[in-house]
């Protein structure tokens, strides 16, 4: 089978196709044939070294897909071959055949196709756990998402609308606020073009938003976080930006707010009870039109770095998925 492998930190470029030894599933494992492998920005930063997740070299990227079972492992009973299942991996995603722990791996609802399949553990499991568990946003609350129209943020906008809440979305194009109002966001800011302070304080009457929702880090952390409402909740979710912002510790005491950590990947494993109950939630909303992964590009598993590229030039809107087999 044939696999993208790390060989050397680096950018995407020096990502290379390597044929390997189809794989037979351990005890407890499941071998999967993989249709669709979602696209996420920490394959970016995982292949460069940048990532709190440090893998040895060589390895082959990709933290979630979907696909068929073609064997299992001793101990396996919840699956058999043939079944359509998603996984969601520490890495190993971008290959033709991956193995993973069967804890890893859930059903695929009838109905939903590879593609679909492979775009919604990351993104959408890390905006269940942000806004639903760590923010508890709730129904009338207004929340401001910034870079809205990546993976994460679409999520995060449809979730929030599921919940009942009003949604602002901020991004740095009108093209991509337009795909925002496609997935439901209430208001927008081009923060590009306009004054973010003063575009949040008029979409909120001057209240500042009940829960931020940010995966861009950099320069508009502090202006999104002075604007902030009373009792707001700073979703802490990621750094798209590469910059690590620094706040005024005295920004909390002002306005009584909470700067909330988002890890999605570590709350997984400390919490898969939790989580499980979460991505059923989300297969409900699924099912019911709540919530629609956007997919705005497919590539060939030999194009993956021209994947990752785009990922890394912000060029893309919601998810792009690999289709090994291709």
């Amino acid at each position: 089978m044939k696999a993208i492998v790390c060989e050397a930190w680096g950018l995407p470029d020096t990502l290379v196709v390597r044929d390997l030894p189809d794989v037979v599933p351990e005890a407890g494992k499941v071998a999967i044939k993989v249709e669709a492998a979602g696209v996420n920005f920490p394959d970016v930063l995982i292949i460069q070294n940048k990532y709190q997740f440090k893998p040895e070299l060589p390895f082959t990227p990709g933290g979630e897909l979907a696909g068929t079972v073609m064997a299992v492992g001793e101990g396996v009973t919840q699956y058999k071959a043939g079944d359509r299942v998603i996984a969601f991996v520490g890495q190993g995603a971008f290959a033709q055949q991956i193995a993973v722990p069967v804890q890893s791996v859930m059903p695929m609802p009838p109905g939903m196709d590879f593609d679909t399949a492979a775009a919604i553990t990351l993104t959408y499991g890390t905006s269940h756990h942000a806004v639903v568990d760590r923010a508890q946003l709730k129904a009338g609350e207004t929340m401001l998402v910034l870079g809205a129209a990546g993976g994460v943020g679409l999520a995060a906008i449809e979730i929030g609308k599921a919940l009942g809440a009003r949604v602002i979305a901020a991004a740095s194009s009108d093209e991509k606020l337009e795909v925002c109002r496609q997935h439901g966001a209430d208001a927008t800011i081009n923060y590009s073009t306009q004054d973010l302070r003063e575009a949040i304080k008029a979409a909120t009457d001057g209240k500042g938003p009940d829960v931020i929702y940010d995966p861009v880090g950099g320069i508009y952390a502090e202006p999104a976080f002075r604007s902030i409402g009373w009792r707001g909740r700073y979703l802490v979710v990621g750094f798209a930006n590469g910059e690590i912002p620094k706040l005024p510790l005295n920004l909390t005491l002002l306005k009584g707010a909470s700067l909330v950590g988002v890890f999605w990947g570590e709350y997984v494993r400390r919490e898969p009870k939790a989580n499980q109950a979460g991505m059923r939630e989300l297969m409900g909303w699924l099912a019911e039109g709540k919530i629609r992964p956007h997919i705005s590009g497919r590539y060939a598993l030999a194009d993956t770095p021209s994947a990752l590229n785009d990922m890394a030039a912000r060029k893309v809107t919601g998810k792009v998925v690999i289709q090994p087999q291709k």
